[in-house]
This record gives structure tokens, sequence and C-alpha cells, in this order.
């Protein structure tokens, strides 16, 4: 059997469906023998650094290992940014790479490059395998590795007369189970002794509340105190939960940052955050000041970076967070019945033709399950700080490292792992003009997904930021106006171009939903408003100074 054969048995032995990626000489072993194998779908993307993010996306929605795959050289180095992404969310990619010819190595062949050593800083594990009898145990190694402990990223490069070469058949590994990171019981305790005995705190939830929303509304409604969200925690707790005060860091509201800065809290309670630069305003010492930190997370690297971590849970969070509740019970809490959260009036022009119109109209006339994935753009503070949170895992966003485009490909991701979930990416004219093409990726797939192009002529986030930061910009920060729509409809791509907020209308939106394919509904709009970025532009003010 060739070792690619392998290869792809192992991988189908571990759930895999989907591969994403182009195919190219070095890694052509591995496209003809998925051939005679139906049973994994090669996702061709028009560039290898939106397959690293379907991919990445793919993990996180499916909960499974998912695959990208590149030539050596360029397609390697175009997964990179990915494998960084994936590094930061967690997220079980195997990341496979071709290479030269073992007898080239060091003769300058086509596309050679040593793509292990730079791999390594930005997975869990990066290998170079040079004879075939060692391709599935350093396989399986790596996806072990992936899937284990705090899952990941990681790398295996193989040449393709590896890649050609023939191996004995052999038994299959059985598919690596992540065994679940148990909490320490005596911290357990220890933290519902210093819950009881410190009467006020706040949750200071992160996007690693994900798998556990329910677990973590129980704990809040037993102990009453407010909940404050990160950033990329968006979409976890509902809008409506009387308990949630809500965004804090990156495109914050004023009422999280005003109880950080002035509240009485004794407790910050942080549930799955890294608490990161856009988590934490900056790092702002407000936080956690004069604060006892308990920080529950399944990584420890989190624990005492910036801020001192008073009692620190290593454990997987829902895991903790069960355990915490059982012992709050005994010793006399229970959960409150509380009542609905005070609806609060928006007294601004709805009728406005402006970004943050536009996105609370498009909500309106999508499904409340509709999962949002957000590019990078001054779009992205408006979905942070003004769309609502309707429905469970509602919002993919990537503050941590998202490039521009990677909503783009998350889209594709999220929707391949969750077919019957609606999903729309809000994406901008600039991250377009990197990976909008996959639009088409999209089409000969036949996903149903609206992506919506905010196109105000130049990047705007960029554009915002230094007339906030030097009173001027650059004047190529902006371009003439290119007509997307029209870019979409060449290519048999349904699609809507609204210049006007009466051109947005439910009929429209309908148009371009329940398809069996992508639309674009392109929005024409130059909205010179500052966007709701809270103290970012004060926190990149200060240097230089």
């Amino acid at each position: 059997m060739k070792a690619a054969r392998l290869v792809l048995d192992y991988l189908k032995s571990n759930g895999v469906s989907h591969i994403f990626g182009i195919p190219a000489g070095s890694v052509n072993a591995f496209f003809d023998e998925l051939y005679e194998m139906t049973e994994i779908t090669p996702i061709v993307t028009k560039h290898e650094g939106a397959a690293s993010y379907m991919a990445a996306a793919y993990a996180k929605y499916s909960g499974e290992l998912s695959v990208a795959i590149g030539c050596s050289g360029p397609g390697g180095t175009n997964l990179v940014t990915g494998a960084a992404n994936a590094m930061r969310e967690h997220l079980p990619v195997l990341f496979l790479t071709g290479a030269v010819p073992v007898n080239t190595v060091g003769l300058n062949a086509s596309q050679e490059l040593d793509a292990e050593p730079i791999f390594r800083p930005v997975t869990k594990y990066s290998v170079t395998v040079n004879e075939a009898k060692d391709v599935l145990p350093e396989l399986a190694k790596a996806v072990e590795i992936a899937i284990s402990g705090v899952p990941g990223p990681v790398h295996v490069a193989i040449p393709i007369d590896v890649q050609h070469g023939v191996v004995d058949v052999v038994n299959m590994p059985a598919p690596p189970v992540r065994e679940q990171m148990v909490p320490d019981l005596e911290k357990i305790k220890q933290v519902a002794d210093a819950l009881v005995t410190r009467k006020s705190g706040y949750l200071f939830v992160g996007q690693g509340v994900r798998n556990s929303v329910e677990q973590l509304l129980e704990l809040a409604e037993m102990l009453k105190w407010p909940i404050i969200t990160t950033p990329q925690a968006k979409g976890y707790i509902p809008d409506d939960h009387p308990l949630l005060v809500g965004v804090y860091g990156f495109a914050g509201h004023e009422a999280a940052s005003q109880l950080i800065a002035g509240g009485e809290g004794e407790i910050l309670f942080i549930v799955g955050s890294s608490l990161g630069e856009t988590a934490t305003n900056n790092y702002n010492v407000k936080l956690a000041e004069n604060r006892f930190t308990v920080q529950l997370d399944f990584d420890e690297t989190v624990f005492n970076r910036k801020y001192k971590t008073d009692l620190p849970v290593l454990g997987d969070i829902n895991l903790s967070l069960l355990f915490l509740i059982e012992e709050l019970r005994t010793r006399g809490l229970t959960r409150t019945e509380l009542g609905e959260k005070e609806k609060t009036t928006d007294t601004e022009d709805v009728a406005e033709y402006n970004t943050k119109n536009v996105l609370l109209n498009l909500q309106q006339y999508l499904p409340a399950s509709t999962r949002y994935t957000i590019d990078i753009g001054e779009f992205m503070a408006y979905v942070i700080h003004h769309m609502k949170v309707v429905d469970s895992d509602t919002y993919g966003i990537n503050v941590h490292f998202g490039a521009m485009g990677s909503g783009i490909g998350s889209a594709i991701g999220s929707k391949l792992a969750e077919p019957d979930r609606p999903v729309a990416c809000i994406t901008g004219d600039g991250c377009f003009f990197m990976h909008g093409m996959e639009i088409l990726t999209a089409k000969e797939y036949n996903l149903p997904i609206l992506f919506v192009v905010m196109n105000n002529a130049r990047l705007g986030m960029v554009y915002h930021g230094h007339s906030l930061q030097f009173k001027r910009t650059h004047p190529t920060f902006e371009q003439q106006q290119i007509n997307i729509s029209a870019m979409a409809a060449s290519m048999n791509i349904p699609t809507v171009r609204v210049s006007d907020m009466s051109d947005l209308t439910q009929n429209v939106v309908d148009q371009l939903t329940n398809l069996d394919g992508p639309a674009v509904l392109e929005v024409a709009l130059i909205d010179q408003n500052t966007p709701p970025m809270g103290d970012r532009v004060k926190f990149l003010s200060s240097f230089g100074k």
C-alpha cells in the first residue's frame, strides 16, 4: 500500500470527512488516492490561507479533528497563518504539507523549503517524515498530540517520494480519545469557600465557556453575580439574561467598564479567558485591582500572566463548574429564578443609513439561529457593541489572530461542520479583496452562505484609527469604490447591491437565502461615524509620546 493511502485510511478511521487545500505536485499522491475514497471530500480552495481558516472553523464547530493540506514551499507557508490561529484557539487541526524528494534536499529543488521549523512555533508538534515505514507512526503520534490535553494544531511534512513509497499493510492504530482534565477537588472546595465568604464578585467570561454555558448560567444564578464577557465570548450569553452586563474590552460596553472601574466586586471570577489585550481593555490594571482572582481554565499557561491568580483551577471548564456547583449546594446555595431583564429603549435614529443600523436590520431579517462569522474591519466593532445574542453560539469573532478575510473561510468551515445551521459572513471590501474568491468555493460545493460585504471603499479600521491617533490619514487608505455585486454576478452567484436603508428589506434578504449555494449582499456605505472601538485608540496613541 502506498504511504499516501495509509495516511488517508488513518484519517478516515479518525472520522475525517473533508480535507481543505489545493492540489499540487508535492501532494499529488494524496489527491490521486482520493479518487477512490468517496468518504473523504477534498475541499479545493482558491488560497491555502483560506483553507487553513476553513479547517480551523470546521474543527471548532464539529468538535473533531480537521485537516488542511498544502504543497511544499509556498503552499505550506500560506497555511502558517491559520496554524497560528488554531494554536491561539486550541483547535485540533492537522496541517499536511508536501516536501521535495529526500535525495534532492539541499539541491535547490523546485519549492524546496524546510517547513518543519517554520511550523514549530505555531503548532504543538511539527515533524518531517523521511521514510515510508515511519509515516503511520508519526501521523498517529501527531494526531494524538493534537487531540490530547489542550487541543491544538500539528504539522506533518511528507516528501513526494515518501508519499509514493510502499509499506506493508499494518494494523490501523485506534483513533485517540481525549481524556478529560479533571480538576483538583481540594481546589474546587477552596473556590467554594472563597465565593461564600466573599459576598460580591463578577463573572468574567471568555470563549473557553463555549461548551459550558448552561453550567456558567447556573453558577451565576446561584451567586446572583453580574456576568461580563470578552469580545471573543460574544454569542454565548443571551442578551436577555438579567445578569449580563455586557462586553468588556475592545468595542465593549460602558456599563461593563464602569462596573470594573468603580464596582464593589470583591472577586474577579475568570472563566475561560486568557486575559489578552482585547479582553482586558489593553491590560487595564483596574480589572483585578484589589480583587481576589479565581481563574478556571484547561490551559495552565494562562495563569499568572499579566494578572496575579489567587486561586487557579486547572481542568476542563465544564467539569470545574459542575464540581463547583455541587460544592456550593452543600453550602446552602441554590439556583434562583430571576425576573426578566429590564428592556432599554434605543432612542437613536434607526432609519439612518449607517453600519450599526444595517447590521441590526439584517439581524431582524435572518433566522435567530444564524451564525455570523465576523471578519476583520470596522464593522467588527459594531457587531461586538450593537448586535444581539438571541441564540447559542451565534458569533464567530476572531479578535485573537484573525487575518483579513478569515471570516470568509470560517463561514465555509462552519457550514460544512453544521450544514443545517444558517450562516452569514460579515466581511468588508478590504477582506473581500484578499479572500473573496472563496465565494466561488462555496458555489462549487453548493453551500448556502450569505456573504455580506460592507463596501466603504477604504480600509475602514485603519482609516478611523489613524484619524483618531494622528489626526490625518494617508490617501492610499481609500480607493475608488468597486462594484463587488457585479463581480459576484460574473460568477453566476445571486447578488444584490444596496446603497440606501430603503434598499435593505426582508424581501431582499429572502431572495438571497434558502438557496442551493451562496449569495452576496453588497452594502455600499461610507460611514463617517467613529466605530465603537473603546480604548483601543488611546492604547495605540500612548506609543511615541
